[in-house]
């Protein structure tokens, strides 16, 4: 009821504001005097231009529009909707005397210009004010309450006059509540030095921050632009750090939306600060069709990646979601909040083990999913070292079953979630997956499923991933256990990883390895220092950094493409395409069923022995120590397939 009193005081008001600017324009065209014969013949025509100029207002949305957050954008469509509703009357005004010997009732279009153009101009400010003015009161209202709660205020310098900046600087003006006392703009483009933005003057560059930090008596710097790379945080970071700052940030564009800033997420400077690449930009509706009124299954549903693919795949409205996962703790975790979430959206907890193949043949029967992400797999090198058996079960024999399912359900897309590890692994978590990957690729071509494999490097604060034992690490007061001095890696965060992954389900047409872009790799020890640093401490002075040693399996640098795979560009430049030729099929499956033999005799020697025949680049003793400095993700030009 509130909703349709909010739209029906609109409508009217709305309507009053165009009745009073036409009267306004005659009024003020006949210098207050009108013509008793043309107020007569205005009046007659009056509800015709209000009901056309109310229809063009609804035909561009406007009608639609939040009074509370109107903004330039919704002005410019305010102006185009008034204009174009104009333009049609002059249109008739300028056909009517040619249609009155025909049409007699054509005489009232004859309005005189002077009054079209000031009813235009006349609505749209009235329009443009109502709405106006309905924002003002509303951040007074909300400002008094925000006063009501004001904390006391800590004098701030922000960093960076853009876009974001701006939005930002609004923000604070109105919330008192939030604490922070904006003294200066800080910015490195010169162009805007001297400039003010809501009351507040861009001061000089980063050069200039202990200068400002001292003569306003400034303990707190905000980073405020919007879309940075890495590189520049850190930047902005140490200069902040060195000026004795502490340093919030507000982390991304994504989360400035239509204007509107949350504030209660400015938080530290963070890793993932300091390693963000360049927004991913995606196409962001053939993403949401591959999964929009599909049933569609997510195995590991309850790992790093597997709950981003969930929440990301609930976003887009399946008609169904089968959440796949032996852990019930994760499961009922993911299974709680996306039923919170998104509760339009059927999310169906099944509890499996995807090398159960009684469980997993009775999920994928009873709920016929379209769409496959699978997710599942065991991921710890070390752990898979000590543990081949299960490596092979789970992350081979595994995606065997689930893919033989797909194949013989007629799943339109299967979409396996690999790694950098299987890319001439030196490990058998890199040589299972390695295995996995050809499964997949031998069995597209005999298949009417899309199978496509995504294959990328380390995410950002997955479950047992380097930066989490890190913060532990400081936490307990050091030391950080850091492998080897030169150990690099490709890094991305998880919902760029999954966004990266529906991108190229969506890209898919069957038989595909696509590569993810990981950009630059990052060394460990850098990663350690960043990290120490963050939380207020000096590497080696409060915190030491010890190196182990390079275990069992592990290499110096990680790779993304085989030798022999042609790595073509695909439509999306963060994706490409790794062309090869596929295995033969029944003979992987009988190296297959060898495998599944020697892990039911746990014999491990026989497991690595199985494995080399299988993936021969896993048994080549391959050196793995190309200098750092030539570590960086290459793609070519598509070169001659070799045989895998």
């Amino acid at each position: 009821m509130s909703r349709f009193k909010t739209r029906t005081s609109q409508f009217l008001i709305d309507v009053s504001v165009l009745l009073l600017a036409f009267f306004l324009a005659m009024l003020v065209r006949f210098d207050w005097d009108v013509p008793s014969v043309m107020f007569r013949q205005l009046v007659i025509v009056l509800p015709y231009v209000v009901l056309l100029q109310y229809a063009f207002l609804s035909g561009f949305g406007i009608t639609r529009f939040s009074w509370r957050y109107i903004s330039l954008r919704d002005a410019v469509r305010i102006f185009a909707a008034i204009a174009s509703a104009t333009a049609l009357l002059i249109s008739l005004r300028l056909l009517s005397p040619l249609l009155v010997d025909r049409f007699p009732l054509a005489r009232y279009g004859v309005v005189p210009l002077g009054v079209l153009l000031g009813d235009f101009v006349l609505a749209f400010m009235g329009l443009t004010g109502v709405r106006a003015l309905r924002r003002m009161l509303g951040e007074r209202a909300a400002s008094r309450q925000y006063q009501r709660e004001e904390a006391p205020s800590e004098p701030t310098l922000l960093v960076g006059a853009g876009q974001g900046g701006v939005l930002i600087a609004q923000e604070i003006t109105r919330r008192p509540d939030l604490g922070i006392l904006p003294v200066a703009f800080v910015d490195d483009d010169p162009v805007k030095q001297g400039a003010v933005i809501h009351g507040i003057k861009v001061m000089g560059t980063t050069l200039d921050l202990p200068r400002l930090a001292q003569r306003y008596q400034v303990k707190q710097a905000l980073i405020t632009v919007s879309n940075a790379p890495g590189s520049a945080i850190r930047r902005i970071t140490e200069s902040c750090k060195d000026a004795g700052l502490t340093v919030k940030i507000v982390p991304g564009a994504y989360e400035i939306v239509g204007g509107r800033v949350n504030l209660s997420r400015i938080r530290e400077v963070a890793i993932e600060d300091l390693l963000r690449r360049e927004q991913v930009k995606l196409n962001t509706e053939s993403a949401a069709s591959v999964v929009r009124g599909q049933p569609v299954m997510v195995t590991g549903a309850g790992g790093s990646i597997g709950a981003e693919l969930c929440r990301q795949v609930a976003a887009n409205r399946p008609s169904r979601l089968v959440l796949v996962e032996r852990a019930e703790n994760n499961l009922f975790e993911i299974h709680s909040e996306l039923c919170g979430r998104y509760s339009d959206v059927e999310v169906v907890p099944c509890m499996a083990d995807i090398t159960d193949v009684p469980r997993i043949t009775s999920v994928f029967r009873k709920h016929r999913p379209t769409v496959v992400f699978h997710a599942a797999a065991h991921k710890h090198v070390p752990m898979m070292e000590r543990n081949p058996a299960e490596a092979v079960k789970n992350n081979i024999l595994g995606t065997q079953l689930v893919a033989d399912l797909a194949d013989s359900l007629a799943v339109e897309r299967f979409v396996m979630i690999s790694t950098d590890k299987a890319v001439n692994p030196t490990s058998v978590m890199g040589a299972t997956k390695r295995a996995a990957e050809l499964y997949v690729q031998a069995l597209s071509p005999q298949s009417a499923t899309d199978f496509a494999t995504v294959r990328f490097g380390n995410v950002l604060g997955s479950a047992g991933s380097v930066i989490p034992i890190f913060r532990r690490q400081i936490q307990d007061g050091g030391p950080i256990t850091v492998t080897h001095p030169d150990m690099t890696r490709y890094f991305m965060t998880i919902p760029e990883a999954v966004q990266l992954v529906i991108q190229a389900a969506a890209l898919s047409s069957g038989g595909e390895t696509f590569i993810l872009d990981m950009g630059q790799p990052v060394r460990i020890i850098d990663l350690a220092h960043d990290l120490i640093r963050l939380s207020g401490l000096e590497p080696e002075k409060d915190i030491e950094i010890r190196f182990t040693g390079i275990r069992p399996g592990e290499k110096l640098f990680e790779e993304l493409s085989t030798i022999g795979e042609g790595i073509e560009r695909t439509a999306h430049p963060k994706i490409f395409n790794g062309s090869y030729h596929p295995p033969h099929l029944p003979t992987l499956r009988a190296q297959l069923e060898t495998l599944d033999a020697l892990c039911k005799a746990s014999d491990p020697s026989a497991i690595r022995g199985a494995l080399t025949q299988l993936v021969p680049e896993y048994g080549n003793d391959r050196v793995n120590s190309e200098p750092p400095s030539q570590q960086k993700q290459s793609f070519r030009e598509p070169e001659p397939l070799e045989s895998v």
